[in-house]
């Protein structure tokens, strides 16, 4: 990885062009807490939003950044992308209910999940519990079920042996029972935030990387940094939690399963039990891309995306794409190309034919010869000026001549300059005077008396 990183210039631009959105929920009992606490939905939308949208889902190390590229790339093509954090929540069933009133609170009733990793396992989560809303899936490194990683959560014992015979029911008879691996957000969530990171960056490839590929990696590493202690623990609980996903009402026609070939932190027999699954799923395959290809590979990420929305039937809307230049202006493409074209073709005459234009149209208008007023001329040209008084030479400042400024300015500039000094000069020469007539006063009053 680079020592020093600088986030690129094409998220710099991203940050500038496209808002972040942030939904605060009502207050809820976190239960591994004991506390009371708020979650907050971070998010980006962006493209029109008469399309239904594509929701990405990033990792236990990811951010909603982490899919800018997909987002600038798609919603210029006329695709509505959201990417959204995942909240501070603590077992599964508070996801499916967090995300579905997140769904309702941005007015969006049927959805297009991509997921890659944890992100993944908790689209086809939603998927099985929530059909009616979920159309298709995208899912890239992810798994069917979190056995292995509850397995080799390294603070799995701890709450094996603390909380062993603990009834939740009896503690909260008002909440839904936690399922035995839920207890272990109890020791996560005690974890430090250092050796929390450290368990999640872990988890990438450590070695030579190509350049596209270890600028992703840096890119998430940053972001990971982004993260709070609650964030991380929340993450790792969800992968900790024990949990499988069940059948889905979903045809396999409307899944797209795309993974990397050479190496993540998804253990190979996890990806081939989801490829075993979703056996009719159609298969994109890239030979390289790491951990996070929507970073490393963009385009053909973005590629993939765009033939499985056409797939499963979304229309794209390119004549509602509003253009964002690099200026921050945005306008509608199709007046921006009018306007191309009227600069680049030349006008024509009554009877259609091609005028070319003429000379004078293209030298500038020339200035007028009728004499200006004294206050109007301008001295711009100017470089300095001649008082008159003996040797005496008045240079105006350089940003001054800049300017256009009138000769009446000048004069009065001119004036001060003169004027001022002279005018001290007989101050000081009368006061030196008065000294002068006092003390010959103060010597003939002392020798009269």
């Amino acid at each position: 990885m680079k020592g020093v990183f600088s986030a690129p210039g094409d998220f710099v631009h991203f940050k500038s062009q496209v808002p972040l959105h942030k939904i605060p929920q009502l207050q809820f009992l976190f239960l591994s807490h004991s506390q009371i606490g708020t979650k907050q939905w971070r998010y980006y939308d962006f493209g029109p939003k008469v399309v239904p949208p594509l929701i990405c889902l990033p990792g236990t190390a990811g951010t909603a950044e982490v899919y800018y590229k997909q987002i600038m790339a798609l919603s210029m093509k006329g695709y509505r992308v959201i990417s959204v954090d995942i909240p501070r929540v603590w077992n599964h069933h508070e996801w499916i209910q967090a995300f579905e009133k997140f769904l309702d609170a941005i007015d969006v009733h049927h959805i297009h999940l991509y997921g890659t990793s944890l992100g993944g396992f908790l689209a086809q989560l939603f998927a099985q519990h929530r059909p009616r809303r979920v159309r298709s899936l995208v899912l890239s490194n992810t798994f069917l079920d979190t056995h292995s990683f509850a397995a080799a959560m390294p603070w799995a014992p701890m709450y094996v042996v603390i909380f062993l015979h603990i009834d939740w029911g009896i503690l909260f008879p008002d909440m839904p029972n936690l399922p035995n691996g839920g207890i272990a957000s109890c020791s996560v969530s005690w974890t430090p935030s250092f050796l929390l990171k450290r368990y999640v960056l872990t988890g990438i490839h450590d070695g030579p990387h190509e350049p596209f590929i270890a600028d992703s990696v840096d890119f998430v590493v940053c972001q990971v940094e982004t993260l709070s202690r609650e964030d991380l623990a929340s993450r790792l609980t969800l992968t900790a939690d024990s949990a499988s996903v069940g059948n889905l009402l979903l045809s396999d026609s409307h899944i797209t399963i795309m993974d990397t070939n050479d190496y993540c932190a998804t253990p190979q027999q996890l990806k081939d039990q989801l490829s075993e699954r979703y056996s009719g799923a159609r298969q994109a395959y890239m030979k390289t891309g790491g951990d996070f290809p929507f970073l490393s590979r963009p385009d053909e990420v973005n590629l993939h995306l765009q033939l499985h929305l056409r797939r499963v039937g979304v229309e794209a809307q390119p004549d509602l794409v509003r253009g964002i230049s690099r200026d921050g202006s945005g306008g509608d493409p199709s007046e921006s190309n009018d306007r191309k074209e009227d600069s680049d073709n030349p006008p024509q005459d009554d009877e259609g034919n091609f005028e070319s234009p003429s000379t004078e149209s293209q030298l500038p208008a020339p200035e007028s010869s009728e004499p200006h007023s004294l206050n109007e001329l301008p001295l711009s040209t100017a470089k300095c000026c001649f008082a008159g008084q003996g040797d005496a030479v008045i240079l105006l400042p350089f940003p001054l001549l800049r300017e256009q400024i009138t000769v009446s300015e000048i004069l009065l500039q001119l004036t001060l300059v003169t004027l001022v000094p002279h005018l001290v000069g007989w101050i000081n020469a009368n006061y030196e005077s008065y000294k002068k007539s006092s003390r010959i006063l103060r010597i003939i009053r002392g020798k009269d008396e």
